[in-house]
């Protein structure tokens, strides 16, 4: 796929997903909706609707479209879940994970995977507006609108569910930079305008169950309002010379819209009781409460206090998907210019960010000298400390940077950013015990988790330790996640060949053959394109075709009595 398609594909995937799995649903004129449940299960069930998810988050990994890092990752889930454990229904899937994209969008797939692009992450002003966007998501989950596409539009909505897989399939396998675009252009074509008005009910749904979320989860409930304003004031501004937002393409935005939302925002203020501040100094303040709305407002000041961590954290990862996402070298520019240049930007977010692209651009002694003053200031932040020590490690003082991670994982021994940063850090050496070190800091990691970059840090660790085995099942998971179901099966195979494996090594590749037979199977009898299988048409074996079920060898006991991890 040649460069402007890559990027204008998670575009029409976005489009598509919103097109295909929205439908009607009235608006509701209480702040607190009623449960719209459907039959749509018996069409779509919600084991079904998440293999379908995780299914496009593995064909998107394969087309790098996702920003894949933990630190990111961690932040990005955790609001989400802090809203999810707000919303009416709890106890629904959810998945979240950032694009990258710099179209400012997000959407909302098949067993609560809800995407955001980077570019929407960074153009965001404070965390209640990024959580604005996320809770809008979120009400197209609780709300069933992706089911129920299924169940009001019965041929419409599966035909571009195909359509997108199919989209999905041949961007990654095509040698034709244009066969997705195509497909997908093609298939939106077919029923965007018999959808259109149904999607406008929808986002109008959405956006009340995201607002009154906003609110229950602390958030300012005013930001959603806020953001699509934003957005709107940004178009106007530059009429004539702008492209559209995605976001208002597949989320159309009206002054009717925006009313509705700074209405009921509104409607949830005034609903608090008036207290004081704790401190007795007046500020407009959200709080928890008992409240049937969860919140209170002290009414002296139009100031919102947000937690300093969350608004911290929130900056600082707001500058590293901005760096992530985007070019280092050209990234460091645009800081360096800046901070020179531009009055007020001398932030420490923006000199975290700075320091950040220096370090990925080969420049980490300049790194250091602008994360150093940023410690002085607040010497326990973990973020800044991990900057430093992958500073120091590019600027090659080794020691120093293995010092700074192993006191953060003595701090932090389950932060995922931290084992991995040194996890690499120790194999790197080529030490065989520092290596075993770090296969022992990443397998507990391996518990549910479903990137790549984890699986080959395991698999490369467990390699210098000498464990080839492990090493071998760590690579052919590395290569399922990221979107090679066949070049993992194949992987699979030759290792059950060895004859120096163990019967517990054996018996876990089997299981995991066992898991994948199923997916490839159904992608072998597609004939569907990926980038392991680029012709649709690589062949299994006889003895492969086990269906979903277990093939051991002889004298080997149910797969069940077996820890997979053992």
């Amino acid at each position: 796929m040649n460069m402007a398609s890559r990027r204008l594909f998670p575009r029409l995937l976005a489009a598509l997903i919103s097109t295909a799995l929205t439908c009607s649903a009235g608006a509701q004129n209480e702040v607190r909706l009623p449960d719209l449940g459907s039959s749509a299960n018996a069409l779509i069930s919600p084991q079904e609707a998440q293999d379908y998810g995780a299914s496009m988050l593995r064909q998107m990994r394969a087309l790098d479209m996702v920003v894949d890092d933990p630190l990111l990752d961690d932040y990005i889930n955790d609001l989400g879940y802090r809203l999810v454990a707000s919303c009416d229904k709890p106890k629904n899937h959810f998945a979240f994970f950032i694009v990258r994209d710099p179209e400012i969008n997000a959407f909302a797939a098949p067993g609560g995977y809800i995407a955001v692009n980077s570019g929407l992450l960074t153009i965001t002003r404070d965390e209640s507006e990024l959580a604005g966007v996320i809770a809008h998501e979120i009400g197209h989950i609780t709300q069933n609108h992706l089911q129920r596409a299924f169940e009001d539009s019965k041929k419409d909505a599966p035909l571009m569910a195909l359509i997108l897989l199919g989209a999905i399939a041949a961007g990654a396998g095509s040698h034709s930079g244009d066969a997705p675009v195509a497909i997908a252009a093609a298939g939106q074509g077919l029923i965007a305008q018999k959808s259109i008005n149904f999607t406008r009910k929808d986002e109008i749904e959405a956006d009340r169950v995201g607002i009154q979320t906003l609110a229950s989860a602390d958030f300012d409930p005013n930001a959603m309002a806020a953001f699509f304003q934003h957005m709107e004031d940004v178009l106007s501004a530059g009429a004539g010379g702008i492209d559209v937002p995605a976001l208002l393409q597949t989320h159309p935005v009206t002054t009717m819209r925006i009313s509705d939302a700074k209405a009921r925002a509104a409607a949830l203020v005034a609903a608090q009781k008036l207290r004081p501040s704790a401190t007795g100094i007046g500020k407009l303040q959200w709080q928890q409460s008992t409240a049937p709305i969860a919140f209170v407002k002290d009414p002296t000041t139009l100031l919102l206090a947000h937690r300093a961590d969350s608004t911290d954290t929130y900056s600082l990862m707001r500058e590293r998907v901005r760096v992530l996402a985007g070019d280092a070298p050209k990234q460091a520019i645009y800081y360096s210019s800046n901070l020179q240049n531009q009055q007020g930007f001398d932030t420490p977010a923006n000199r975290y960010g700075y320091a950040l692209a220096l370090t990925r651009s080969g420049r980490g002694a300049q790194a250091i000298d602008q994360l150093q003053p940023l410690l002085q200031s607040a010497p326990d932040n973990l973020i800044l400390k991990l900057a430093l020590a992958d500073a120091r490690l590019q600027a090659g003082q080794r020691a120093a940077a293995l010092a700074i991670y192993s006191a953060l994982n003595r701090q932090s021994p389950r932060n995922r950013a931290v084992a991995l940063a040194y996890a690499k850090a120790l194999t790197a050496d080529g030490d065989k015990d520092k290596a075993r070190e770090a296969s022992n800091l990443l397998r507990p990691l391996l518990d549910n988790a479903s990137e790549p970059e984890i699986y080959s840090a395991y698999a490369r660790a467990s390699d210098k330790a000498g464990d080839s085995v492990r090493a071998g099942e760590a690579f052919a998971d590395a290569s399922y996640y990221a979107g090679r179901p066949f070049d993992a099966m194949e992987q699979l195979k030759r290792l059950l060949k060895r004859d120096d494996l163990d019967y517990y090594a054996r018996v876990r590749i089997q299981a995991r053959i066992a898991e994948l037979t199923p997916l490839v199977l159904e992608l072998h009898k597609r004939k569907i394109q990926t980038e392991d299988n680029p012709d649709g048409r690589q062949q299994l074996h006889p003895a492969d075709r086990c269906s979903g079920r277990l093939c051991l060898g002889i004298g080997a006991g149910p797969a069940e009595a077996i820890d997979p991890r053992r």
